[in-house]
């Protein structure tokens, strides 16, 4: 049976909803009566299925196979980042991972968004932010001479993994983060969660922007 929810986080924010959902219909229906609990009802009702239409419009994974490799000694890199996606650690990591080989590199930056703003589907700000950050990570990588492009990805690290495991076939995944104590990712398990689930070789950078 397929688990609707892709992290912890998620079933937390369902779980709390749905609380919500049902003590803002008592209170109308206490306080304004029986009609009044009737219209929130309704309103709500709308605004989660739309939200929950939205979200699956959205997350439809793209009907792809993976890409042909270009070549039997190409190495394709799966680089998932943050805020540490333009480190100079990162590069060096990419560097050392493409070797002598003619390597292909995926760079996926993770929307990453305040829960309120999650919470109502208003992820621009976070998008727009993700996309300048892969503009520039891609940039230095091509001016290394390293075949790259990038992708915003899903707020949830691992799913934006899964997600782009059905279309580029890596080698090899990296996952950058900020040192323990300032890291979101270490602190939720995102690159032991990854070791456990997927079946590529997982390496973990630790970028630390401070000292860069």
């Amino acid at each position: 049976m397929k688990n609707p929810f892709r992290s912890e986080a998620e079933a937390y924010r369902f779980v709390l909803g749905t609380v919500a959902y049902f003590v803002a219909i008592v209170i109308a229906d206490v306080v304004g009566g029986r009609w009044w609990g009737l219209g929130v009802f309704v309103v709500l009702s709308v605004f989660v299925l739309w939200r929950f239409f939205r979200r699956e419009a959205r997350e439809q994974p793209p009907a792809t196979a993976p890409r042909p490799r270009e070549a039997d000694d190409e190495r394709r890199i799966l680089v998932v980042a943050n805020e540490t996606v333009a480190g100079r650690k990162l590069r060096e990591a990419i560097q050392a991972a493409a070797a002598d080989q003619r390597a292909n590199v995926l760079v996926v930056s993770p929307a990453l968004n305040s829960p309120l703003r999650h919470w109502v589907s208003d992820e621009d700000q976070a998008r727009a932010a993700a996309e300048e950050r892969l503009q520039r990570s891609v940039a230095e990588l091509e001016r290394l001479g390293i075949s790259a492009r990038g992708e915003v990805g899903d707020a949830d690290p691992v799913q934006a993994i899964e997600d782009a495991l059905r279309t580029f076939g890596p080698d090899e995944i990296i996952i950058s983060t900020h040192p323990e104590g300032r890291s979101n990712w270490l602190e939720r398990g995102v690159v032991t969660s990854a070791r456990e689930r997927f079946a590529v070789p997982v390496t973990h950078v630790v970028v630390d922007l401070q000292a860069e």
